[in-house]
């Protein structure tokens, strides 16, 4: 099958399921400005994906705004600097269920099911053409270089969205639903560790998810501080781009070998996850973070056969401070000096580190206003994200902000505690969108209430249209 094959058959596979008929949702009638039903924040895979769900289910006045360039949504051809995609190959994800729109099917298409055979993981760049083309034959309503700044609640049951960017053509738009599919960092903020940030001047490091450019760090010295998968991606990547050496440190005193997010795609802990009660999705999340995804195996072997990759385990950071330029660090095994660091310590997720939410974080309802850990688990990382919903809408703290952030919902990594490995997690899109989407259009629905109710009741278009006789006792149709 050619990928023009594929396209005609997507197209046919909507036809079947009568997608984009007609709207389900009451429109409203503010007094200046158009509103949309539900505008989503981020165009990569969470939010396009989202934007088709929401399609789906009639919900059709919608916007997904992306403050990067058409095609460089994401992080896959920004930061991202694995070779291919950590999870297993065959894992569904943003089709929904749709197997013409399958990355599989997309594949195939290309290099047929010996290509698909052949393929051991999914390379990164294929990742984001394959979006790309979902969201081309998908048709799907993205409006780029659009960056959101502030989310504030105006009319009842409608939020003023500022905005800036080349994209935007006017500062602000109107919704009455907000989704926030802002991928990891997008409820809080990427960390590095105050000894860092304060002894540092910015030139001597860089997070992993900040542009780094490696041709001026050729033939040079560097250290990556972390011992996740990502650290041995951006080691492998700095070796691979002339650095002369790559140091890995991790604090622990073995690699972690485990990975949790194994076990849950196959027993039912992603997609049953908002099952369980607050004390369990807590404890499974205290245990979650008691690991740190490991490097797959393919990526550590090309990490560490380059001759400069060198692996310190059992070295935390003690100190780190600037001499001649350079990056003195101090750890248990004693002093390193490096022209450059990389530091691969994850995010810190809070609403209240976000400033789009700025006029809102305060009424967000957090993990620890709701459920107090045992103290042998309880952990202030976990007790900071915010506690929605099954469905990812936020709640609120207290009764002064129940209107303020109605409408608002958080399918971003910020979801972890609540709604488990879902918006977070590619493994996890099939079974959080459905649970989001069906959130999003019950509150339109309860929104309209009084005009669904109404026209149910008012109700009155004949759709019987036979007659009896009783002469010759036989039933007459008219068409």
């Amino acid at each position: 099958m050619s990928l023009e094959a594929l396209n005609k058959r997507v197209e046919t596979d909507l036809s079947y399921l009568s997608f984009r008929k007609p709207t389900e949702v009451q429109p409203i009638t503010p007094k200046s400005g158009h509103v949309y039903d539900v505008i989503i924040i981020g165009g990569g895979q969470s939010g396009l994906g989202t934007a088709f769900g929401l399609l789906r289910e009639r919900v059709s006045n919608i916007l997904v705004i992306d403050e990067n360039p058409s095609g460089l949504e994401g992080p896959w051809e920004t930061y991202a600097r694995m070779i291919t995609l950590r999870t297993p190959k065959n894992l569904t994800s943003v089709d929904l269920g749709m197997p013409s729109l399958t990355f599989q099917a997309w594949w195939e298409a290309q290099f047929g099911s010996e290509g698909w055979e052949a393929l051991d993981k999914i390379p990164r760049g294929d990742w984001m053409n394959y979006l790309r083309w979902y969201r081309n034959i998908l048709n799907l309503p993205v409006a780029n270089e659009i960056k959101l700044t502030l989310i504030e609640p105006a009319e009842t049951g409608i939020h003023r969205l500022h905005i800036e960017g080349n994209g935007a053509v006017c500062p602000t738009l109107m919704a009455r639903k907000v989704i926030l599919a802002t991928g990891i960092q997008g409820g809080g903020e990427w960390h590095v560790p105050p000894m860092i940030s304060e002894k540092l001047p910015p030139h001597l490091y860089s997070h992993t998810s900040q542009t780094i450019d490696f041709t001026t760090l050729k033939n040079k010295k560097v250290a990556v501080l972390g011992g996740g998968a990502s650290a041995f991606d951006n080691a492998n990547y700095a070796l691979s781009e002339g650095v002369a050496e790559a140091h890995v440190f991790v604090r622990r005193k073995e690699l972690p070998r485990i990975n949790p997010i194994r076990q849950m795609e196959a027993s039912g802990m992603i997609e049953r996850f908002h099952a369980l009660s607050d004390a369990e999705k807590y404890e499974v999340m205290a245990h979650f973070f008691e690991y740190n995804q490991p490097p797959t195996n393919d990526t550590f072997g090309r990490a560490s056969s380059w001759p400069g990759f060198h692996l310190h385990v059992h070295a935390p950071w003690l100190d780190v401070e600037e001499k001649h330029d350079k990056a003195v660090v101090t750890t248990p095994q004693g002093t390193f000096t490096f022209d450059y660091l990389i530091i691969s310590t994850g995010l810190l997720t809070d609403p209240a580190l976000r400033p789009e939410l700025q006029l809102v974080e305060k009424h967000i309802a957090r993990w620890n206003d709701h459920y107090k850990a045992p103290h042998e688990i309880a952990n202030p990382v976990l007790d900071a994200h915010p506690y929605l919903s099954n469905g990812f809408a936020f709640l609120s703290r207290d009764g002064e902000g129940q209107k303020m952030v109605y409408g608002l919902f958080a399918f971003n990594y910020s979801a972890l505690i609540s709604c488990g490995i879902s918006a977070s997690a590619l493994s996890g899109l099939k079974y959080a969108i459905p649970k989001l989407v069906s959130e999003v259009a019950n509150q339109l629905f309860i929104d309209n209430r009084h005009e669904n109710l109404t026209n149910f009741f008012d109700y009155d278009e004949p759709e019987f249209v036979g007659s009896w006789s009783k002469d010759n006792n036989q039933v007459k149709t008219y068409f």
